[in-house]
């Protein structure tokens, strides 16, 4: 009786161990990391080397058919930063894992200090070679896109110019005579105004007409503002 009793355990446990849900591979879920971060660093200037973090050898996943990684909104694909795994079905569970993104490329630095507002030139510009994922976001990696330009502070010999530290050249001031095109479907008006702001080429100001109404449209060179309707 007591053998017929240890078969029957034994055969329930080796049931019940057969039908044990299969785990997700670990690994595999580090590869989707790398994969996805490869394809979000490609656009990149420069060589990007990528290195992914361990995961905990211990960690008891369900397996998933179809893992998805994604990052959180305004996370970099550069430096050191986080790729989550999630799974919607059969068992949802989301991970987060780490990572180092190194772009070794070529950025825009000056090569003396600027003053602030002080028109760029590409005399005043340097091309240094670093790690982009070490820089803050927005460091440019063209000339071009400084030139013309100034900083809104001043800046020592050697700094990365940034772009949300450049302004454009004011292609409209305050205070300045404008011409302001109203445009629409089948319709061009064209009338006198003054500027109430400051604006670059593309940015929005706004306009005082002589009939006191405001109207806001986009600077534009020669003393232009276009209001489209």
């Amino acid at each position: 009786m007591k053998n017929a009793l240890l078969t029957m355990l034994l055969l329930a446990s080796g049931l019940a161990f057969g039908q044990a849900a299969p785990r997700q591979d670990l690994e595999a879920l580090r590869q989707l990391a790398q994969q996805y971060l490869e394809a979000q660093s490609a656009g990149l200037p420069g060589a990007a080397s990528i290195t992914i973090g361990a995961l905990e050898p211990r960690m008891n996943l369900a397996a998933c058919a179809a893992p998805q990684a994604f990052q959180q909104p305004g996370a970099r694909a550069m430096g050191k930063t986080t790729v989550g795994v999630r799974c919607g079905a059969p068992t949802p569970w989301t991970i987060y894992i780490q990572a180092q993104v190194s772009v070794q490329a070529e950025y825009v630095a000056s090569a003396l200090p600027l003053a602030p507002g002080q028109a760029i030139e590409s005399g005043q510009l340097v091309m240094l070679k670093g790690d982009l994922g070490m820089l803050p976001n927005g460091v440019l990696t063209d000339m071009a896109q400084a030139i013309g330009r100034s900083s809104s502070m001043a800046l020592p010999a050697g700094a990365p110019l940034r772009a949300d530290l450049l302004r454009s050249k004011p292609v409209v001031q305050q205070g300045q005579s404008v011409r302001v095109v109203s445009k629409g479907a089948g319709f061009s008006v064209s009338a006198e105004g003054r500027a109430i702001g400051t604006a670059g080429d593309g940015q929005v100001v706004q306009v005082r007409t002589p009939g006191g109404a405001i109207l806001s449209g986009v600077a534009r060179p020669g003393a232009l503002v276009e209001v489209v309707f």
